[in-house]
């Protein structure tokens, strides 16, 4: 059986780049929940639906690609934090507006509460409105 760590890397490099849902499940259960203090990510409140999402940012972002700054394991509590850093640039059709040739940077963490092997919640912590407006977006 798989470490919370080894599955939360794992479900994190899916994740990331935009393999879906379809990849992602196998490392969260049923119904896995999802929550951001971001407007971008209004109504999303699954895991499910929070991986479909990366997966079509990834096409209006292109060359969308992720930078890990800081894994950690919390045992006692049995949570993964990801801290890293994403840029991508809008080439791509998708998002609000045409391809704007912009690009962003964007620090974000994820905190994946685990249930036994798998992840039941994630929460993402993301100032989503200075993305936005570095992507031309807002």
């Amino acid at each position: 059986m798989a470490s919370i760590r080894e599955t939360a890397e794992q479900f994190f490099a899916a994740c990331e780049t935009g393999k879906g849902w379809e990849v992602c499940a196998q490392y969260c259960h049923a119904g896995a929940t999802f929550a951001a203090q971001a407007e971008t990510l209004t109504g999303v409140d699954t895991l499910e639906a929070y991986t479909e999402w990366m997966q079509g940012l990834l096409v209006a972002l292109e060359d969308g690609r992720y930078e890990v700054r800081s894994f950690a394991v919390d045992e006692q509590r049995q949570n993964v934090s990801a801290f890293g850093v994403f840029r991508g640039t809008h080439t791509g059709e998708g998002g609000p507006v045409p391809p704007t040739g912009k690009a962003a940077e964007a620090d974000y963490v994820y905190v994946m509460q685990f249930d036994g092997a798998k992840i039941r919640h994630m929460t993402k912590i993301w100032n989503d409105g200075f993305t936005l407006k570095q992507l031309g977006w807002a």
